[in-house]
């Protein structure tokens, strides 16, 4: 007989059997937990995979500038040309050396030497005599100027401007230009002569560089004068900045202040707003590195300088070079001063001694870091650099697969003195093989700046084009004049007046 064993109770004293029951409770407990969270991971992943599939079959809205469709992408053309600089001489607008012309005014007309105005030079300085209409001068009375004057005067800036020429235009009482102290009508009638002559200067704002104040002193220089005070000059600076639109010039900083109400103790943090009249107020210097003071120009060089170069930033300077003993035009001592100060121009004949000074003397480390120029003379380094001289650093053209769009990117760079002063109206232009004409399209002007970036619309047949760049200031009878030239080598058009800033086929 088989002795069967009774079962065993656990610690809490319950049988195999209640233990395999609280088992498949717990067990069945847990497997409905495990479904409750699968159900819910279910939802989650099908709410998910439902909003998925609506956001893809959901049509996007239309962008308002929808991208290029593959047909209509952009192509990057990097354009080979000599972006270095050439040394060679660049006659570009409103700078450089100046020749000037003495201009006699009287009652029926002007008269001057015409064969002064050639091809050896692109800016003057028209020193205009209208002292036959001072009383000092003619012996019978002070006189306004006469309408045969009047025209005479737009009669030679009508010729400069058909030439392609700028002046720099100074007014004096000075007989001959000789030299002669208080020769000046009364101050009304001074006015008077301002008011009228400023309207015919204001036809020709390409043409007329700037305006030098004149009228008092000997070569209307603003000196050695019995009203060359501030209570006579300071109205002329009104009157000048109240009727001409150009720049306005008068012989110191110190007319500059007087004008303003200040003195040369207030410059330091002084700044004159671009909506002041006397934004357009600048200085010509005829002492120009005579001495410390430039010959009774400045009373504190450096400081006035300062100021000055915020004007000089957006105005032209220049002058006269005088004194050919003095240290301050030495080549290795005047160019940190020609830089702050922006020079534009300066007279080729005075002083024929500094310019011969210039001339005979070279560039060298000691003078800069411009090494393409060492072994240059001084006078070409100074020429090369007085206003602006844009180099064209690169040029990036952007086409689409329909050649129906064109964007130019160029860059460049300023290693002049100063800055563009005018703003110069821009054409694209394309040329065939044969260098015709085949498309010109206006785009938006050039003030200045290191950069060029302009878009055109491409209406042009399949075939090679040449690219040029056309900034201009204005256009007569299909001639554009006043145009600015980039100083790369090989890259100027003289028959178009424009630069060549690269070349496209066109594969439709």
């Amino acid at each position: 007989m088989v002795e069967r064993q009774l079962p065993k109770l656990d610690v809490a004293g319950s049988s195999p059997v209640f233990r395999s029951k609280n088992s498949q409770i717990k067990m069945a407990m847990k497997n409905k937990k495990i479904l409750i969270a699968a159900f819910t991971l279910a939802v989650v992943i099908a709410v998910a995979i439902i909003s998925i599939c609506l956001s893809k079959c959901k049509k996007p809205p239309i962008p308002e500038n929808p991208p290029p469709a593959d047909s209509e992408r952009l192509h990057t053309l990097k354009q080979y040309l000599d972006y270095t600089e050439s040394i060679d001489a660049v006659d570009n607008p409103d700078q450089g050396f100046y020749r000037p012309i003495y201009v006699w005014v009287g009652e029926n007309g002007v008269n001057y030497n015409k064969a002064v105005i050639n091809d050896s030079a692109s800016l003057y300085h028209l020193r205009i005599d209208i002292s036959a209409f001072s009383e000092v001068v003619n012996g019978v009375s002070d006189k306004s100027l006469s309408a045969a004057a009047i025209e005479g005067i737009d009669g030679l800036l009508s010729i400069l401007k058909q030439n392609n020429k700028n002046a720099i235009v100074r007014f004096a009482y000075d007989s001959g230009y000789n030299g002669n102290a208080d020769s000046e009508p009364s101050p009304s009638v001074i006015n008077n002569h301002i008011k009228q002559f400023c309207p015919t200067l204001n036809k020709y704002p390409n043409t007329v560089t700037a305006v030098e104040t004149g009228l008092i002193g000997p070569w209307g220089e603003m000196h050695t004068s019995k009203i060359a005070t501030p209570e006579h000059i300071t109205p002329i600076i009104e009157t000048f900045l109240s009727n001409c639109n150009l720049p306005v010039f008068v012989r110191t900083p110190k007319m500059i202040y007087d004008y303003l109400g200040i003195t040369v103790n207030d410059i330091g943090n002084y700044t004159i707003d671009a909506d002041n009249k006397a934004y357009r107020l600048g200085i010509f210097n005829d002492g120009y590195l005579g001495s410390s003071s430039d010959l009774g120009t400045y009373t504190d060089r450096e400081k006035e300088i300062e100021f000055l170069s915020k004007q000089t930033n957006h105005l032209p300077f220049g002058g006269e070079a005088v004194v050919p003993d003095s240290k301050l035009h030495d080549i290795d001592v005047c160019l940190p001063e020609m830089k702050k100060i922006h020079l534009n121009y300066l007279n080729i004949e005075w002083h024929s001694q500094v310019i011969d000074k210039w001339k005979n003397t070279f560039y060298s480390a000691n003078c800069g870091d411009d090494e393409l120029y060492y072994g240059q003379t001084a006078f070409t380094y100074i020429r090369n650099r007085m206003g602006y001289r844009y180099v064209l650093t690169d040029s990036t053209f952007e086409y689409s697969d329909k050649f129906d769009k064109l964007n130019v990117k160029l860059t460049l760079k300023n290693v002049g003195f100063g800055n563009l002063n005018k703003q110069k109206s821009a054409q694209l232009i394309f040329t065939d093989e044969n260098g015709e004409i085949k498309y010109t399209e206006t785009v938006d002007g050039f003030s200045g700046g290191d950069s060029i970036n302009r878009s055109v619309s491409l209406d042009l047949k399949n075939g090679k084009y040449d690219v040029y760049l056309r900034l201009y200031g204005e256009e007569i009878d299909g001639r554009y004049l006043y145009a600015l030239r980039f100083v790369n080598g090989n890259i100027w058009n003289k028959e178009l007046n424009a630069n060549k800033i690269g070349k496209i086929e066109i594969r439709k």
